[in-house]
């Protein structure tokens, strides 16, 4: 995640401390990103210092440690500009763990993949309804109601897939291989042959 430049953003307002940038961050984002560990933004503005886009100055206090001050530099500004302005361009596929539960379940069988694809649906619906809730009290922040609204879509677009997934993977657990067919046509006429009913497999008919 690019909280390297969201960091620079910060900064870009002025000179700031390490928890009032971690203040700054969750209340220009809010609470649908999650709070950002003070631990990894220290991380962070150390790497920052490094590459020469922050600068730090020690800030002396009389009855409490000395604290930080980080700026942004010349170098730093330029590098933000660059980020801010150029398109973002998803480098790392859809690595969504939900693909990966449909792998399972439709493996699985029918079964399986009907109670996934119910509890998915069940979970999405939830979720909308309690973002949607959110999203109203926070009507007058444009950037955090704007971040909410992209994850109701985000549950829209589950809600699709999970829609369409029982009529494009259901056809599949329909086609035995070719191994179990061979099984299955032995098994069919030895039942014809003592004047019995083939017993069932267990797959959809």
């Amino acid at each position: 995640m690019p909280l390297h430049h969201a960091v620079l953003v910060l900064l870009s307002d002025g000179p700031g401390y390490g928890y009032e940038l971690k203040t700054q961050f969750e209340e220009a984002i809010g609470p649908q990103w999650g709070g950002l560990n003070i631990g990894h933004l220290y991380q962070i503005l150390e790497r920052l210092e490094r590459d020469g886009y922050v600068a730090s100055s020690h800030v002396s206090q009389s009855s409490r440690p000395d604290k930080t001050l980080y700026t942004l530099t010349a170098a730093g500004r330029e590098e933000l500009h660059g980020w801010a302005t150029r398109a973002w361009v998803r480098t790392s596929g859809f690595r969504d763990e939900l693909f990966l539960k449909l792998l399972g379940a439709s493996r699985l069988g029918a079964d399986a993949l009907s109670e996934l694809l119910m509890a998915q649906r069940s979970a999405c619906i939830s979720d909308i309804g309690a973002l949607t809730r959110l999203r109203s009290e926070h009507g007058g922040e444009p950037l955090v109601a704007l971040l909410i609204d992209a994850a109701i879509a985000h549950l829209k677009a589950d809600l699709q897939v999970v829609d369409s997934a029982a009529a494009r993977l259901s056809p599949g657990l329909r086609r035995p291989s070719s191994d179990s067919r061979a099984g299955a046509a032995d098994d069919d006429t030895a039942a014809r042959a003592a004047g019995m009913r083939p017993p069932r497999t267990g797959r959809i008919p």
